[in-house]
């Protein structure tokens, strides 16, 4: 998917994403450069994803192993 250089003034459509995890997070990043206006639905209280939780799995910062 190319990026546009340029804001849409006129949304194309609406489009809803659900998950707020990283890939959810690209999709509506993706979908709102296109020109449609997005709703991102996640179920936690905050978005991330797994992401969130890599400071529980890797506490030092070394993803080495």
């Amino acid at each position: 998917m190319t990026q546009n250089s340029t804001p849409v003034n006129n949304p194309v459509g609406s489009a809803m994403v659900v998950g707020g995890g990283i890939a959810g997070m690209q999709s509506a990043i993706d979908l709102a450069n296109s020109g449609y206006y997005v709703y991102l639905l996640e179920k936690s209280f905050a978005i991330g994803g797994m992401m969130a939780q890599l400071d529980k799995t890797f506490p030092t910062n070394d993803c080495t192993m």
